[in-house]
Formats: structure tokens, C-alpha cells, sequence
């Protein structure tokens, strides 16, 4: 990934996820980490990120209060922290998520979009949130993603997963393998292709991507001996994403496809299902990948794990994914200032 000198210091906007979760952890341990030389504001709430850092034991790191228009500390050991809802350790149990955290979940997600949509922030690195808690709390969306397209007002959006060696687009997600085929449209296929190629060319910074869609079937149907859907609605998408200037290459065998992408061939992956592309990815980039919503106004970057409740608040939490979304989140909005030049 590039990591170009910074053309803006607006703050990264680090949400502190669930706070019964890792969220906390990872936040305290990414932004205490000597190596990241990157603006950052936690919004979340600062006595429960100082009673995180006393339970596992983190020294040297002071939280200090911050609000739009402050200037950041910019100093090693101090976390600046917008306050959002005065959560108390006390309201809640680590492990353990509630309507409580739930509500505060989607409290900081809130917070930290109006600060990137009033220009206080450059982009949002998101610690993990439960949907559990969100169902408690009765937020009116599953996820992330949606949540973020909502309040954005986006329509057409698109998960990518980013890491240094493998990036893959999903053009279905959370649904039924036995759903897949139904779902999968020239139309919702090319729209997946073209939201890929612009997140490649303008977030990423590569001016002319090459991008490998995958078949949905065995060997990419052989022919139509193992299915009918590469001949009759991949390929078909594909052709008409050449038609329009782009480099692309599809359908392919899913098999080899992501073998070559890793040794270079390809700058990214379509992919048809959810884990048609996340199982190799994961494979290779399990700690440090990032989970990357496409087609925004606004920049948004992810870790690319759950809220680990089962080790949440023990000091076992490994924050290199939440350092990867941070640093990509600032490459993704410099990227983006650049293009607008």
C-alpha cells in the first residue's frame, strides 16, 4: 500500500467499537504505538478508554480531552478522545455486549461521520461492533456498512478487503450460498467492477488497475459443463467493463485466480460471494487486513475482525489490523485530495 508523505493533517476519526469488545484494546495499543506517525482523535469515551489501559496493564499513555477545533496533543504517550455519550466503566460488563453498549456503538459512528462530513476529520478507521448490541439498542441497521451508506446517503457501495499482497471485491456479502446464484446480475456484477476499478485508480493510486473477476462455478463453468452462469452473466458484465475502458480479465477459475493476483498479475479480485474471496484473503492477510467501504463521500476503513468478547479487556487483543486501517484511511483521504488537485 502506498504511504506517501501526507498532504493534509486532518485526524483520522478512530471509533472505539464496542466498548464491552477489543475495541478499547486495540484503539489504546494502535495509538500508543511508536511507529504511527498519523493524526488521530478517538471518539469514544475516555473514562472507559483509561480504566481499558489500567485493566491491561498499558503505561505511559494519557487521555486527554479533545473536541472540534482543539489542536491535537502530538504528543508520544498522549490519546486524544472525543467524549460521545459519558459511558462509565461501571455501565457495563466487558464480554458482555448490551443495549447499553449498542447505543454507544452507534453513538461514535454518528460523531465521527459529522466530523468527516463538517471537514474536522479526513477519514474513519472503525474499531469492530456487535450487530447483538445494535439489535438491543434497536439501531435501525445490521452493520457497519450499511450504517455508514445510510447516513452518507450512498446508494451504490462496495466491500473491499485490502492488504499489501491481495485486494478483493465482493459483489454479494451476508447471504445464503444457495441464494448466490439468484442475486448475481450482469448489471450488479458490472456495477461491482466499476466501483472496484474507481476505488483502485482514486483511493488506492493506481492509475491503471488490472482487475480479475471470478467465475461462480467449478473451473469458471468449463464451457457450461458445471454451470451457465460465467457464459450467460459474468462474462457478459465483463465485456462490457473492457467496452468502457477498463482492464479486465474474467471469468476466471476461482482456483488459480487469487495465486496469480498475490504473485502480481492482477491488482484486485472480484468476487462473486462472500467467502469465495475472504478465505484466501484471510489465509493471507488474517492480522494485518483491512476492510475497506467503497463508493462513500466520505473515507472509511475498518478492522478486519470481530469484537472477541471471549478476550476482550485481558490484554490478549492484537491491534495490528486497527493500525493497518488507520494508516490506510490516511492514504485513502490523501489519496483523494490529491485527485481532486
Amino acid at each position: 500500500m502506498q504511504t506517501e508523505k501526507p498532504v493534509s493533517r486532518l485526524p483520522v476519526a478512530v471509533t472505539m467499537g464496542c466498548p464491552a469488545g477489543v475495541g478499547p484494546e486495540v484503539v489504546l495499543r494502535a495509538l500508543s504505538d511508536p511507529g504511527l506517525d498519523i493524526p488521530c482523535v478517538v471518539v469514544g469515551d475516555g473514562q472507559v478508554l483509561k480504566f481499558c489501559a489500567k485493566k491491561i496493564g498499558l503505561k505511559n499513555c494519557h487521555i486527554r480531552p479533545w473536541k472540534p477545533g482543539d489542536k491535537l496533543s502530538g504528543k508520544r504517550g498522549v490519546i486524544d478522545c472525543l467524549d460521545v455519550t459519558s459511558l462509565s466503566p461501571d455501565d457495563f460488563a466487558p464480554g458482555t455486549p448490551s443495549k447499553t453498549t449498542g447505543e454507544a456503538s452507534y453513538h461514535y459512528i454518528l460523531k465521527a461521520v459529522k466530523l468527516c462530513q463538517k471537514g474536522k476529520a479526513g477519514a474513519v478507521a472503525t474499531a469492530p461492533i456487535s450487530k447483538t448490541g445494535l439489535r438491543l439498542a434497536e439501531v435501525p441497521f445490521p452493520g457497519h456498512t450499511e450504517m455508514l451508506a445510510g447516513l452518507t446517503g450512498t446508494k451504490d457501495y462496495l466491500m473491499m478487503m485490502a492488504g499489501s499482497r491481495l485486494k478483493v471485491t465482493l459483489t454479494t456479502i451476508h447471504v445464503p450460498l444457495k441464494s448466490v446464484p439468484g442475486l448475481l446480475t450482469t448489471e450488479n456484477i458490472l456495477k461491482t467492477i466499476r466501483l472496484t476499478w474507481q476505488a483502485m485508480k482514486v483511493d488506492l493510486g493506481i492509475m491503471k488497475p488490472r482487475l480479475a473477476v471470478c467465475g461462480l462455478n467449478p473451473h469458471a463453468g468449463e464451457g457450461g459443463m458445471f454451470g451457465e452462469e460465467e457464459e450467460e452473466i459474468i462474462a457478459p458484465s465483463c465485456q462490457a467493463a473492457q467496452k468502457d475502458g477498463m482492464e479486465v480479465v474474467g471469468p476466471l477459475p476461482p482456483d488459480t485466480v487469487f495465486f496469480h493476483a498475490v504473485k502480481g498479475k492482477f491488482d484486485a479480485v472480484v468476487c462473486m460471494y462472500h467467502d469465495q474471496g475472504l478465505i484466501p484473503f484471510k489465509l493471507i492477510h488474517f492480522r494485518d487486513g483491512v476492510n475497506v467501504t467503497c463508493g462513500l463521500p466520505i473515507v472509511r476503513t475498518s478492522v478486519d475482525h470481530g469484537t472477541a468478547y471471549d478476550i476482550a479487556w485481558q490484554g490478549k487483543a492484537d491491534h495490528t489490523s486497527m493500525t493497518s486501517a488507520i494508516r490506510l484511511a490516511s492514504v485513502i483521504h490523501e489519496n483523494r485530495m490529491r485527485s481532486r488537485k
